[in-house]
């Protein structure tokens, strides 16, 4: 297959068109047209699904887009070691993760990293629970970490940390100094993610196991924005991880409690690599660094709060 196949058929699988191809290229539509035909021809199947909307990647094409961002990213970890700059030289870090560890805790963690290592630079990309397992599949990461209900196919598991659901609120409300079931919950503004989140779905099951009914007053799908909600509303509770909100709390005056249910222990926060993904001297270095920051952090938290579980 010829170079400009392959880099012709990854700007339309990107784009999603030949006409975004084409003004990202600046090469004509019709060129793009013919080198996709011919690479179709070449291989003997269809790439993409076409419709007026644009092109989509069909099977055949997923299949080859992520060999291709596989070889891509060989290629790139290969220069860099042949070249032996592995450790002296600039190293980016691509790392996917969902909204909640996105709002604190792996800026500050990041942040950290590189004053170890100022030559390293990070790309986050914050996706939604769904979204974020497909890019680690793809090989569009070097890094995921995320919150799991459930063990998942395709991924490497680096590392793992018990994420029960815990609910957070000012540390003067009533409920603050004593054990909360979640009736208790009925009788307070709650404030929660909307449905994609796994904390959303895990709170909304048990829930209905204990026969508890909750009307959020507000849902929203960024963490932040809850998080300032319930900073601004009387007798306001949210649900979260601890890791989520555990560098900021004490300091916005928030309490952060368990509450007295087994259904909502059965989250886990992992981090997540491409099964079989080649990985640099770098790239390992920041594994090490958040498994070490994750399990220091998670028992300062606990020991501050008073948090018993699992």
């Amino acid at each position: 297959m010829h170079n400009t196949e392959i880099r012709y058929f990854m700007a339309v699988a990107t784009t999603g068109s030949i006409s975004a191809a084409s003004q990202q290229l600046f090469v004509a539509i019709s060129a793009i047209s013919r080198h996709i035909q011919r690479l179709e021809t070449r291989l003997g199947v269809t790439l993409f699904e076409r419709s007026p909307r644009g092109m989509q990647l069909n099977d055949a094409g997923h299949i080859l887009a992520n060999h291709v961002r596989r070889s891509m990213a060989d290629m790139e970890l290969a220069v860099a070691e042949l070249q032996g700059i592995k450790a002296v030289a600039q190293t980016t870090i691509r790392v996917v993760c969902t909204d909640g560890l996105a709002f604190n805790l792996l800026p500050n963690l990041m942040a950290k990293f590189r004053r170890l290592h100022p030559r390293v630079s990070f790309i986050l990309t914050v996706g939604t629970g769904r979204q974020v397992p497909e890019l680690v599949r793809n090989g569009e990461c070097d890094l995921a970490i995320r919150f799991i209900l459930s063990p998942e196919s395709g991924v490497e598991v680096l590392a793992s940390f018990p994420s029960p659901v815990l609910i957070f609120m000012k540390d003067d409300h009533p409920l603050a100094e004593r054990d909360i079931q979640l009736a208790d919950l009925n009788a307070w503004p709650v404030v929660l993610p909307d449905q994609s989140a796994t904390i959303r779905q895990l709170f909304d099951l048990s829930c209905r196991m204990n026969n508890v009914f909750i009307d959020p007053v507000f849902t929203c799908n960024h963490f932040s924005t809850l998080y300032e909600f319930v900073c601004q509303t009387p007798g306001a509770i949210s649900v979260s991880s601890h890791y989520s909100i555990m560098t900021r709390a004490r300091q916005d005056g928030l309490i952060i409690k368990t509450i007295n249910r087994d259904q909502l222990s059965q989250r886990s926060l992992q981090l997540q690599s491409e099964m079989g993904k080649p990985r640099s001297a770098m790239l390992d270095a920041f594994f090490v660094f958040l498994r070490e920051e994750l399990q220091q952090r998670d028992q300062q938290c606990r020991k501050e709060f008073d948090l018993q579980f699992r």
